[in-house]
């Protein structure tokens, strides 16, 4: 419109403003090419990258489905059948391994689809092949149950529902898991099915390791939520509250990892070091989110409770 200089074609400078200003705000965009988007961009030095990548292989590889599944548990007089499948035809399978859940250790080695074991697991199904790393089948539900024998709680025949008796009224600990049993990316739900008095040591929540001499989880190397809502982080109170915990109420703990690698020499996770995880802690409709800072890496915890007065009723799932 600017070359078409004045006289018969001036009025194409017309038409082009005129066009202007007809144009919708609401109407989209032409889509730019991918090189004109912009990005960002590093050099990474190669050390760290394969330092990376290496770590990420330990952990296996992403897939769309499970390449082996367990379709199948039957229950037969003192074992059980346990049947599997093979649900990727991408790999040739050399031969097939069933393994005791949590534990390196085999319970069957061969290429037949099903095997009777003569006691009961929770169990998980991985193939082996020519071209490919050991690939698992997603994990069963962790059997979350609480320690028994600890004083001042009664567990229930199943040990996930723990209940404070009042055989110890002005003495009992924090009652822990049975084992580290929380891994992260699992949600973790803690039903309050009958109450007590209210007490400010009162707390659940998940830890690194147990304690046996404290009266509470708000400590270091724990988060916890008190009975009043209040959020521990470290055993430091959070300035962010939840509603307070009554019967029926829901408290749910999630988390992911936010440092892969911890920050020391040979990137070692037991080396200690700078090491995060993302922690979101439910409670009826409201939520906190935090990075909960450790020493060391950790790749399971352990959770508790720690409830002063009689009365209480906890189940963990």
């Amino acid at each position: 419109a600017i070359r078409c200089g004045l006289g018969e074609k001036e009025d194409k400078l017309g038409s082009f403003t005129k066009k202007a200003l007809q144009i919708q705000l609401d109407s989209l965009p032409e889509v730019p090419v991918l090189v004109d988007v912009p990005c960002v961009s590093a050099q990474l030095d190669d050390s760290l990258l394969y330092a990376v990548r290496e770590r990420v292989s330990r952990h296996g590889s992403v897939s769309s489905h499970p390449p082996v599944q367990i379709e199948e548990l039957q229950e037969r007089p003192g074992s059980v059948l346990v049947r599997w499948c093979k649900v990727d035809d991408e790999f040739a399978v050399q031969d097939y391994r069933l393994q005791y859940r949590r534990s390196v250790s085999g319970q069957y080695l061969g290429q037949k689809l099903f095997n009777i074991p003569e006691v009961i697991h929770f169990f998980e199904i991985l193939y082996h092949s020519t071209l490919t790393r050991n690939r698992y089948s997603p994990w069963f539900t962790p059997d979350l149950t609480w320690c028994p024998g600890s004083e001042g709680y009664i567990l229930s025949s199943r040990r996930n529902i723990a209940m404070r008796s009042d055989s110890s009224p002005n003495k009992a600990g924090v009652l822990y898991s049975n084992a580290p049993t929380y891994f992260c990316g699992q949600t973790l739900t803690f039903k309050i099915s009958a109450t007590g008095q209210v007490d400010k040591r009162d707390s659940i929540g998940v830890c690194v390791g147990c304690e046996g001499e404290v009266d509470s989880l708000q400590r270091d190397q724990a988060v916890c939520i008190s009975t009043n809502g209040a959020v521990f982080v470290n055993g430091k109170e959070m300035t962010n509250q939840l509603p307070s915990i009554t019967l029926g109420s829901a408290v749910t703990f999630d988390m992911e990892m936010v440092n892969l690698l911890p920050i020391s020499n040979n990137n070692n996770l037991s080396d200690g070091g700078n090491f995060k995880l993302r922690v979101t802690i439910g409670s009826g409709n409201r939520e906190v989110v935090f990075d909960w800072l450790l020493d060391q890496g950790v790749d399971c915890l352990f959770f508790g409770c720690s409830l002063a007065h009689p009365g209480w009723k906890v189940l963990v799932f």
